[in-house]
């Protein structure tokens, strides 16, 4: 087996783009590599609980929880300092988590190694780890906003039925296992005439259960059943029933349980089932006769007013579904071929993934941010909002929906402690004795299971109602208008959106001056540029992590002061109409607990004339370390101001914020100016971009040049931004680039060097995001370079293997041929096959540490210690490296002692017949 110290490649990436040259420049170091904490990771060797199992190109960097992590939405991720290595894949035992490092990881060196998932680190337990230092105490829930004039959570006029069907279950592509068709219907009785579809899909979640445990297997085994996350939102589906609509949940086991080896976390996979199922609906329509009992009860579905709600991967799943409706993704990696009979008027997203951060800006959305996530806890979903701000039309509202004190799981009955069938938790973990002020159950701001789920189903309702109904009734429930739905209570949600009548926007993601503040990045290693500094107590949903060390144009004005009156002005570089508008509607980020920061709002037009439009003030939302609520709230004020002053409103050059309270913080995410009232949405025709992955072999000589596949599909010509990773340092370079369908705008060549000795893979990532005019489906993919060679055989030679105690035993480890990276074979502790054993005692203290993370007390065996390795670290074109055990010298008269390590296997494990370091250690007395 062969531990990474250092990855080198012997393939390089080029961006080029069609007709211009390149022009990038390399990233600068991360500033914030967080220093390790274990003495093992500061010799250079790993962690406790980090080891390097396999050899060759099956080399793996393995972590080992000491108790099971729950299968989740949000991907486990693997990190060097502040730099993302790539996503493991899980062991069966629910603990274990193993990257391929050949085509994996992409670093120079394995230091300050921590793992996270949605944005949270995880411990020894795989829990959620909880940083030291003084908690923050927590604020009082926010007040209770007016009522709106209707209620979209009070049950309508019809009774409901409910029924399931089973069918042949389809095969996807990419997966072994065929993924089942099964779902639970819930129809209005009596209804009459054709009723609007609203279609669920639940997020990744254990497959498998007994009556105490549970498992990720697909199909399941014998002696255990399906986990039915599918009927996990009957309440919901009630509902709207009972408001006359018929609804389907459908089952996602067999994606769940195969989606970790999928680029995408399973997006297109989840799109596929769910036109599937749309398909089966659109035949059902066509002809009643075929369809299933519980479809046959049910009042016909009318396919053009089409709603898709997503729990977590589910929300993901059905953002790619109504992407797919609308710009048809590449067959090959499709596994719905036919024709879309179906329309989707809206989504609604649930504790969301993005992966891809890419969201549909051209279909109306509301995304639900749980503010206790325990999962997707650093609640990217708010880039369903964020993400669409000027890539097409603007006329589809997204809003974003948080949840003061809900969980990720609640909103699932089936995934709910006490209700569900299968073993449940609640995912935001409560650590004895050390509870969380804002999340921890029995706070004054934390949600009860039935109170969350309530929650969630009045606003899931009122999405329905706005986006299928047409009703703008309920539009103040979503557009962050400030009011609350009844039903919701006790629950406080709060909303914010861009979208539908919003335009004129301040927004900082463009061609933007800023004076007397500063223009911030959501994703930058240097914590001068970084929106929240490394040290940041808490999150921002707006500044989740993606996968680039650095994002250009995703940007805030941040603003800090120590004395009222010094103004922040932003200035666009074409002036902003406000003609028409209403209000000026301003999204606002102020430090969470905070309260009564106050701010003035100017503006001022092309011929200098500036009015003072009014004073907004913005309270920070509930929040501790372990949250993410460092969130905008939208406050508005009047433009009759403005306009009583003689303002152009058709050319205003810019605005300003003057902050009247007299020390604080701000980041303003953007301006837009409103209007109430929901335009109707048009789909254009755009340009879709897919990046593709292939695999090459190295070869024995010569450079070929391969490219990375790339296909544009769609109408019309848009704007995307092209991030290629250095398949060194991981670090990425970025370029805008304009696509056309059919063509070859985005051109990554990358030259692979044959050689005829030993390396490891490489992996040649791209990840494309949308900027103007376009949509992207596959965002990720690249060139992966296999290498062909043979792995050098390892051989043993005793240097000094009878030794006095207080020197150290000593071998020399040997490769049959000199490799082209660095290879470190490693040798785990195996108990002596005869005589006495080498005790934890008998060696030096500092070296134990740092190889195992274990003490020395109590005394035991070497070969009882867990994860202890010696490891020879031969540098690439170098033949042999010396291994050496330190011991210790002391008073007890003993025999001679020996220790035996043994070349490991794939897994970490002793290697039968494998070569062995033994040694003996006589007494020095």
């Amino acid at each position: 087996m062969f531990r990474a110290r250092r990855i080198w490649v012997t393939a390089a990436a080029v961006l080029a783009v069609a007709g211009g040259s390149p022009g990038l420049a390399q990233a600068a170091v991360p500033s914030d590599v967080r220093p390790s904490n274990t003495a093992a990771d500061k010799e250079g060797g790993l962690p406790p609980g980090w080891r390097i199992a396999g050899e060759g190109a099956e080399r793996q960097l393995v972590w080992r929880s000491t108790a099971p992590v729950p299968m989740g939405d949000a991907r486990v991720e693997f990190y060097s300092g502040g730099r993302m290595l790539g996503v493991p894949r899980p062991d069966k035992d629910g603990r274990t988590f193993r990257l391929g490092l050949g085509r994996g990881a992409a670093t120079t060196g394995l230091k300050g190694l921590h793992v996270q998932a949605g944005g949270r680190e995880l411990d020894a337990a795989g829990r959620t780890e909880t940083p030291g230092g003084r908690r923050s105490a927590a604020a009082a829930p926010p007040a209770r906003l007016p009522a709106n004039s209707v209620d979209p959570g009070k049950p309508g006029q019809y009774g409901t039925t409910t029924g399931e069907y089973d069918l042949d279950p389809v095969k996807l592509p990419g997966f072994p296992q065929p993924v089942e068709m099964r779902a639970v219907v819930v129809a209005p009785k009596g209804a009459t005439g054709h009723r609007p579809l609203a279609l669920f899909l639940h997020g990744r979640h254990s497959t498998c259960y007994t009556r105490t445990d549970v498992t990720g297997d697909w199909p399941c085994p014998q002696g255990t059943k399906p986990i039915p996350s599918y009927r996990g939102y009957l309440r919901d589906q009630r509902l709207l029933a009972s408001q006359g609509y018929v609804t389907v949940s459908i089952s996602a086991n067999g994606i769940n349980a195969q989606d970790d080896a999928a680029e995408d976390g399973g997006a297109q996979a989840r799109s596929s089932l769910v036109r599937q199922h749309l398909a089966r609906w659109a035949d059902w329509a066509a002809h009643p006769g075929s369809a299933p009992a519980a479809v046959r009860n049910a009042p016909p579905a009318d396919l053009s007013r089409v709603l898709l709600v997503g729990h977590s991967r589910g929300g993901e799943g059905v953002n790619r579904a109504a992407m797919d409706s609308l710009y048809p993704p590449p067959a090959a990696q499709d596994g719905y071929h036919g024709p879309v009979r179906w329309h989707i008027r809206g989504t609604v997203l649930i504790g969301p993934t993005i992966f891809g951060q890419n969201p549909v800006a051209d279909v109306p959305s509301a995304t639900i941010l749980p503010g206790c996530d325990g999962d997707v806890s650093d609640l990217q979903g708010e880039v369903y909002v964020d993400g669409t701000r000027g890539v097409s039309k603007g006329s589809a509202l997204h809003s974003a929906v948080y949840v003061v004190g809900a969980d990720h799981n609640f909103f699932n009955t089936e995934w709910t402690p006490g209700q569900a069938q299968a073993p449940a938790e609640d995912d935001f973990y409560n650590e004895p004795g050390h509870r969380d002020p804002v999340c921890s159950p029995g706070t004054s701001t934390r949600l009860t299971a039935n109170q969350q789920h309530k929650a969630g189903s009045t606003y899931i309702a009122a999405a329905a109602r706005l986006f299928v109904a047409g009703d703008d009734r309920v539009r103040p429930l979503l557009d962050g208008s400030g009011r609350r739905a009844p039903s919701a209570d006790p629950a406080r949600v709060l909303t914010h959106a861009v979208g539908a009548n919003r335009a004129g926007g301040f927004l900082p993601d463009g061609k933007v001056t800023v004076t007397g503040g500063r223009l911030c990045s959501a994703v930058d290693p240097d914590a001068h540029v970084a929106c929240l500094g490394p040290n940041t107590k808490g999150a921002s949903p707006h500044f989740a992590q993606w996968e680039t060390d650095r994002e250009v144009g995703r940007r805030a004005v941040a603003l800090q002061w120590s004395s009222a009156g010094s103004a922040v002005k932003v200035r666009p570089e074409t002036p902003a109409e406000l003609s028409g508008a209403k209000d000026l509607a301003l999204r606002v980020i102020v430090p969470p607990n905070s309260k009564g920061t106050k701010l003035d709002v100017s503006l001022t037009d092309t011929h200098g004339r500036r009015a003072a439009v009014g004073r907004i003030a913005v309270d920070g939302l509930p929040g501790t370390e372990r949250t993410a609520s460092y969130w905008a709230r939208e406050v508005r004020v009047p433009l009759s101001a403005a306009s009583r002053a003689g303002l152009d409103l058709k050319h205003v050059k810019s605005l300003e914020l003057t902050p009247r309270s007299r020390s604080g913080k701000a980041w303003l995410m953007d301006a837009w100016g409103w209007r109430p009232g929901t335009p109707a949405v048009q789909e254009p025709a755009l340009p879709r971009v897919d990046i593709g992955r292939t695999t090459v072999k190295e070869g024995d000589s010569g450079v070929r040049t391969y490219r990375v596949p790339v296909q544009v599909s769609g109408q019309g010509s848009g704007q995307v931004r092209v991030y290629v990773a250095d398949p060194v340092t991981g670090r990425t370079q970025a370029r805008l680039v304009t696509v056309h369908p059919g063509g070859h705008d985005i051109d990554v060549p990358v030259e692979v060097k044959g050689n005829t000795r030993y390396s490891y893979d490489v992996d040649n990532t791209v990840i494309v995001k949308a900027v103007q005019g376009a949509v992207i489906g596959s965002y990720r993919g690249g060139v992966t370079v296999q290498n062909d060679d043979p792995v050098p055989t390892i051989t043993v030679t005793p240097e000094a293997d009878r030794v006095t105690e207080g020197k150290p035993l000593k071998w020399k480890v040997s490769l049959s041929e000199a490799a082209d990276v660095d290879l470190s074979p490693m040798f785990v502790v195996a108990p002596v096959t005869g005589g006495p054993e080498l005790s934890t005692k008998d060696v030096d203290p500092a070296w134990l540490a740092n190889a195992s993370g274990e003490s020395p007390d109590p005394e035991r065996p070497l070969s009882q210690v867990r994860y202890l390795y010696l490891g020879a670290d031969v540098p690439k074109g170098k033949l042999s490296a010396e291994v050496s055990l330190p011991t210790v010298r002391d008073r007890v008269t003993e025999s001679a002692e020996s220790v035996r390590f043994q070349l490991t296997n794939d897994n970490g494990d002793p290697q039968p017949g494998g070569p062995v370091l033994s040694g003996t250690v006589l007494d020095a007395s």
